[in-house]
């Protein structure tokens, strides 16, 4: 990326002079080199400054452009990221119908409500591909095919899947594709969307016609070209760093298991990123468990967050009777993860979480109740 930081500041869209020539050059190569990762053709890829502006462009765009032939029905799911859910309450204020699937206590969906939930009028179906909080994989490639029998297009959020798991819109038959540079150790502020070729997409924004015309405004290409080498060390390292990275995950939990009791995995634990936990703990709540960890970064997502004390909508959907223990951290294995960061990780959190059920053997083994979860409601 420096180059283009430093000394090559042609404008990518200004090909009459070798400066420009020399930065769409660039981008151009970026551009194949994220179509490799899913199969896809290179001008089927059009960059965008993230993940949620790719599905917003993806579910806003589509579903108006299909508007005018009768289709007005959208399906998703619970468990969705807010990129997905809020641009589907802005359709549904446009008289679209909304239908979000709930998901099953592993937090898949059952393919038997997508097909009750089908019909002529489903424009789309949007479904992501591994969720961002729990990591657990849905059957897009069932999904798909499902849609495409009833007429419907399909879109995926793969901004987590892509680059960890072996994607191909071809073999799965997806439509629209959404990724991220950042989830994959690109830069921040850069992502893509895969268009099929033949789909027509309405824009939600006008200018001179870049991206063509779909995605509008200069390509700032320092990002673009940091997303396609990003792209390319992901797709060659993919099964080699998948190997790794789940047998760090799984020695994170073998670890925890033999010293803990009450451990809850939240989600499917086979189909699921291999560098992801989501657990609860019984007898301990976020907050102090939080604030115990010091050393190491882990995550609760939006579950029970300190002062509101909400849960996340997508441990909610995995337990709509509010009977996980308040306590639910995400543990992220990546590629600077060593074994030596899992042991002293695991030791860290076995410390705290026996510290914190001596002191307060009660506090929080309450389960999560209604009043505590974040709602999203359609």
């Amino acid at each position: 990326m420096l180059p283009y930081f430093t000394k090559e500041f042609g404008n990518p869209h200004s090909t009459t002079h070798i400066y420009g020539i020399r930065a769409h050059e660039a981008i151009e190569e970026a551009r194949n080199e994220v179509a490799r990762v899913i199969n896809a053709d290179p001008q089927e890829i059009i960059f965008t400054s993230g993940a949620t502006e790719a599905n917003n462009l993806a579910i806003l765009g589509t579903c108006r452009a299909l508007k005018k032939e009768g289709k007005s029905e959208v399906i998703s799911v619970t468990t969705e990221h807010k990129s997905v859910l809020e641009p589907l309450k802005a359709l549904e204020k446009e008289g679209f119908k909304i239908i979000i699937l709930p998901v099953q206590k592993n937090g898949i969906i059952k393919i038997d409500d997508l097909k009750k939930a089908l019909s002529s009028k489903t424009a789309l179906v949007s479904v992501m591909a591994a969720n961002n909080e729990i990591g657990v994989l849905q059957p897009i490639q069932e999904i798909a095919k499902l849609s495409h029998e009833h007429g419907a297009l399909f879109h995926t959020d793969a901004a987590q899947a892509f680059g960890k798991i072996p994607l191909d819109v071809k073999k799965d038959e997806i439509d629209l594709l959404s990724l991220s540079g950042h989830k994959i150790y690109g830069p921040k502020g850069v992502g893509a969307l895969y268009i099929r070729k033949d789909i027509a997409i309405v824009p939600i924004c006008y200018g001179g016609g870049q991206e063509k015309g779909v995605r509008p405004g200069t390509a700032p290409t320092p990002l673009c070209v940091g997303l396609g080498k990003a792209s390319k060390i992901s797709q060659e390292e993919l099964l080699s760093e998948s190997k790794r990275l789940l047998d760090l995950r799984n020695t994170m939990l073998q670890l925890l298991q033999k010293n803990l009791t009450g451990i809850i995995i939240n989600g499917d634990l086979n189909k699921r990123l291999p560098g992801n936990l989501n657990l609860s703990f019984s007898g301990v709540d976020s907050k102090p468990l939080l604030s115990s960890l010091g050393g190491i970064a882990v995550s609760v997502g939006s579950a029970c967050t300190s002062d509101t004390t909400e849960v996340s909508y997508v441990i909610r959907a995995l337990d709509p009777e509010g009977t996980l223990p308040p306590a639910a951290i995400r543990l992220s294995v990546g590629r600077f993860t060593t074994e030596h960061d899992i042991n002293q990780a695991a030791s860290e959190i076995i410390t705290a979480v026996k510290s914190l059920r001596e002191k307060d053997p009660k506090g929080g083994s309450r389960s999560c109740r209604p009043g505590d979860i974040e709602e999203l409601k359609f």
